[in-house]
């Protein structure tokens, strides 16, 4: 086995989890985005003409606990503070020289999402500098969604009032499940009673919308502890519910196990059984008035409840990527700093971009890219795709449909062509078939 191996959807393989990422987050393949285009970056931002779409920034935080065994982000568990203090610094002398190119004048974000590793590591005091700097830079004041991602072990009701004070509406806890024992098994920090308590103390707060993050297959999730797990959540009843089906990249602790020990099958449930959990808990959530918005969300109101920085940013929007590892999407243009955090600091310091690769993209790939996208949402409008780039969905993949109907994937309402919930659920193995020729053979998705 190596890493080589090519991804390939589920229905080409046996139903065994291999190694590999199934999930499709963009297009094209992080795999195709190279050095020769990190200078179209730097042209794009000089440029005299600001940028037209809706603009965001994502900002991450490499810092946590412990490193999860099935985790594959750019993580640290082993940084002092003054490395701390290093990284906070370079972050905002690069957001702020963004800030001052012609690209972004006269622009706010419409969302800001910090992501990780665990933005809920840093103090209330870091917090409260880190967001106060930012604001000074690129002001939040027209912000749509402030999205804010927690490990529930790192928060206390101190440090919950400092996030929900620097403007935080959307507060999202990576529960991933509820058994001690298996938080333990998969390398989680946290346990359940800082779960709850967590939570208490963010609603009692009165955030805008508490998202829970639960994981599908898990190591040694039973069928048992599954069904106790959406129990538990649908009495938490939290505004946003998110649900992912457990994949194993290349760069886990959990792949690193199985190529020492020579095994070509992940250790954690198969993809039809992962399929049927998450299947039954949007059933139980549904229940108990729960509207299912996409492949991997309910949502309690979906009038009042929205995630923004998904629904933007999968139709197009402009994000800047700000930190370690970070991914941005600019003006057509994919990129990716660099992912060690100290060539990062020194690159920043020493006043250079820390753009590691970059995708200058074509106007056929950013069609294909919000089109596999917005699949992930259930419903696909075609009038939108027709508007905006001139092309005709049901025309230019009337083979792909037909066949998707003929499976009992696919239903059309008007201009909505509209997934079936088995199809929702392995909407990410149905997507390669939409990619360009010389993209289907991806190492990565």
């Amino acid at each position: 086995m190596t890493e080589s191996t090519f991804i390939k959807p589920d229905y080409q393989t046996e139903d065994e989890t291999k190694a590999g990422n199934y999930f499709v987050s963009n297009y094209p393949p992080f795999s195709f985005w190279n050095d020769e285009d990190v200078p179209c970056v730097s042209s794009l931002i000089k440029s005299p003409s600001a940028g037209s779409a809706p603009l965001g920034v994502y900002y991450h935080v490499p810092f946590c606990r412990k490193r999860c065994h099935f985790c594959y982000f750019k993580v640290y568990t082993d940084k002092n503070s003054n490395d701390i203090r290093r990284y906070l610094s370079a972050t905002m002398e690069e957001l702020k020289t963004y800030a001052e190119m012609p690209y972004f004048k006269g622009r706010k974000p419409k969302f800001v999402y910090f992501g990780g590793g665990t933005p809920s590591y840093l103090s209330a005091k870091q917090l409260t500098e880190l967001t106060n700097q930012m604001k000074e830079i690129l002001p939040w004041d027209e912000a749509e969604e402030v999205t804010f991602e927690c490990e529930p072990g790192t928060l206390s009701e101190k440090k919950l009032e400092v996030i929900k004070q620097f403007g935080v509406t959307r507060l999202s806890l990576g529960v991933e499940n509820f058994n001690d024992h298996i938080l333990q098994t998969n390398g989680r920090a946290h346990r359940s009673k800082e779960v709850f308590s967590a939570y208490e103390f963010a609603r009692g707060l009165g955030f805008d919308n508490i998202n829970i993050d639960l994981i599908a297959g898990m190591l040694e999730e039973t069928d048992g502890n599954w069904s106790d797990c959406v129990d538990q959540v649908v009495d938490l009843s939290p505004d946003c519910v998110t649900i992912y089906q457990m994949e194993v990249p290349f760069n886990t602790g959990i792949f690193k196990t199985m190529k020492e020990e020579g095994k070509l099958s992940a250790p954690v449930a198969d993809w039809p059984t992962k399929r049927r959990w998450v299947s039954e808990a949007y059933s139980k959530l549904e229940e108990a008035g729960y509207t299912v918005t996409s492949a991997y969300t309910a949502v309690k109101d979906p009038n009042a409840t929205k995630f923004i920085y998904r629904d933007r940013l999968w139709a197009g929007a402009d994000m800047l990527g700000v930190g370690v590892s970070s991914f941005g999407h600019l003006g057509g243009i994919h990129y990716q700093n660099l992912t060690n955090i100290d060539r990062y600091c020194d690159s920043v310091e020493g006043g250079n971009a820390p753009v590691r690769r970059a995708l200058m993209t074509k106007e056929e790939e950013r069609f294909i890219r919000e089109l596999i996208l917005q699949w992930k949402l259930g419903t696909v409008n075609e009038e939108y795709f027709h508007q905006k780039f001139g092309i005709s969905i049901s025309d230019r993949y009337s083979t792909i449909l037909a066949e998707w109907k003929g499976r009992g994937y696919l239903k059309v309402d008007g201009d909505n062509l509209i997934l079936s919930r088995d199809a929702l659920l392995r909407i990410d193995s149905m997507l390669q078939g939409f990619f360009l020729p010389e993209h289907r053979e991806a190492r990565y998705v």
